[in-house]
């Protein structure tokens, strides 16, 4: 894996990512740090990466397991160090899981696994953050009355 991160010049704090699969982003800074609040900051970026991340696992077990699974969205809260460097010291995940019939325990089960064992954001996360989640679901029906 590449990626290529190059700063727009010197009147921002911008920096522009050029990852290896060929796609773009930018980053911002806070205006107290020169940036012009243009973008994520790149820690709200690691955040989300890591939210993306445990989300595609969910979403893969659950198809896998025979699930009906039609949204996930995933709600992530970090609290970071007082102190440079300012880690993750604790990020909530808040899943809210939509599908017919979903099965609490295969919901569980799936963001256990990827907590745990394949999500590898939120195990290099969890080196200095306390990980917890919590999930929903709603039961939509298709075609019923």
């Amino acid at each position: 894996m590449e990626c290529r991160v190059r700063w727009a010049g010197p009147e921002t704090m911008s920096f522009v990512a050029e990852t290896g699969s060929g796609h773009s982003f930018v980053m911002d800074g806070a205006p107290e740090g020169g940036g012009r609040d243009l973008a994520p900051r790149p820690m709200e970026a690691v955040l989300a990466g890591s939210a993306a991340c445990t989300a595609y696992d969910v979403v893969l077990i659950l198809r896998k397991s025979g699930m009906d699974i039609q949204g996930c969205d995933v709600t992530a809260v970090a609290k970071r160090a007082e102190t440079d460097p300012k880690v993750f010291t604790a990020i909530d995940l808040h899943f809210r899981l939509r599908g017919e019939s979903l099965k609490k325990n295969l919901v569980d089960r799936a963001i256990q696994l990827s907590q745990s064992k394949y999500c590898s954001a939120v195990a290099m996360l969890g080196v200095t953050a306390n990980i917890r989640y919590s999930f929903e679901v709603e039961e939509i029906t298709r075609g019923g009355t």
